[in-house]
């Protein structure tokens, strides 16, 4: 006996055949549409597919800008990452970053006209690899399950904690 046995732990609930089935076929299949897109977006406009995530989401901010520390929250990654990301865009001249006026530590990341144009230009093959990939395989009720399956995951994942240990937060 293991001292974490004889210290009362309890043995995991494994998955079931059933749920070891779905959970390799969730993998896989996110795996590849994660790949698909990616392929997609730089095949057909010269960019990954984090780098097209960042200029949506500047897109639909407020004047086209975000803080640094909301874009790396909004987008799941961390401030580094992000931090690369955009220097890169703004190399590109797609993406500007701007002082905080109100706070001297921070930063605003500011999508330009060039950007917009790249992503207005990018968007219509995005959406159609989005489409064929997925939408136009699942039939109306399973489009339906599959919204509520993903609110019901997300609900359960979003930290209750505002001190939570967030990648996003680093």
């Amino acid at each position: 006996m293991t001292t974490a046995q004889s210290a009362g732990a309890e043995e995991p609930r494994w998955l079931t055949d059933e749920e070891q089935r779905v959970w390799r076929a969730y993998l896989h299949a996110t795996t590849l549409l994660e790949d698909h897109l990616d392929r997609q977006l730089q095949r057909d406009s010269g960019m990954p597919h984090i780098y097209y995530g960042l200029l949506v989401q500047l897109s639909q901010a407020p004047r086209r800008r975000m803080r640094m520390t909301e874009l790396a929250k909004d987008v799941k990654i961390t401030r580094s990452r992000l931090s690369h990301a955009v220097a890169r865009l703004e190399q590109y001249g797609w993406v500007r970053r701007e002082e905080c006026p109100s706070d001297k530590r921070g930063q605003f990341a500011s999508l330009t006209d060039e950007g917009l144009a790249v992503l207005k230009k990018a968007a219509p093959g995005h959406v159609a690899a989005v489409r064929q990939a997925m939408f136009d395989r699942l039939n109306p009720e399973q489009l339906r399950q599959l919204g509520e399956i993903m609110r019901v995951l997300a609900e359960g994942l979003q930290p209750k904690d505002a001190n939570a240990d967030l990648p996003w937060l680093r």
